[in-house]
């Protein structure tokens, strides 16, 4: 169990990362990354949700019908959404303002729709959770490190302290979701290119 457990969070991480190799949920990597506070934010949301979808899924999935189970997986994954979006707009207002409409949009992220479908619904609950919670993880380790150098570059900040001087001439591209466009681009090609075929041969 150990040792399928550390394999599943080797691959949910790093070899079959959801965003770098599988290419999933860029759409929150485009719209939420110009700031690292909600961005740390979004990924709780989301790790929340998918491991949370997966183990209720994953402990009703032997009496879910086969014609209704997408539906019955969106229902899933939209109770928890719910609470994290509740849970933002009581706690987190300001933060709750900003995202928006993008915590909704978790319900349809294609991370937690995939794990569930692939994972969830085929394996008992704590290997469900674990894959949701690496998947979750795999997902917001890319998003934070993209969050860091978008704001860094594009307002001389990192979770809103001043990192560099007056003389730094904000890169107003890097704010923008062209520049979350083209540097998850840039990181791509550099994991795939590079990091991933070295991993491999080990």
């Amino acid at each position: 169990m150990v040792k399928k457990n550390n394999s599943m969070f080797k691959e949910n991480i790093i070899t079959n990362n959801p965003i770098l190799v599988q290419v999933l949920g860029i759409c929150s990597t485009l719209a939420v990354t110009n700031s690292v506070k909600n961005t740390i934010v979004m990924c709780i949301g989301l790790i929340f949700t998918v491991s949370l979808s997966s183990f209720s899924l994953s402990i009703i999935r032997k009496l879910i019908p086969s014609k209704v189970r997408m539906i019955i997986e969106v229902l899933v994954i939209s109770f928890w959404v719910i609470i994290v979006d509740l849970a933002l707009k009581a706690y987190l207002p300001e933060i709750s303002k900003q995202l928006g409409p993008y915590v909704g949009l978790i319900i349809t992220n294609c991370i937690v729709m995939g794990r569930t479908e692939a994972f969830g619904l085929q394996n008992p609950p704590i290997p469900s959770f674990l894959d949701g919670l690496t998947s979750g993880l795999g997902y917001s380790i890319v998003l934070i490190f993209i969050a860091i150098i978008r704001e860094l570059l594009g307002a001389g900040s990192i979770y809103g302290f001043k990192l560099l001087g007056s003389n730094w001439v904000s890169w107003n591209i890097m704010i923008m979701a062209p520049g979350a466009f083209f540097l998850l681009a840039l990181i791509i090609w550099i994991v795939k290119g590079y990091f991933l075929p070295k991993i491999e041969k080990k």
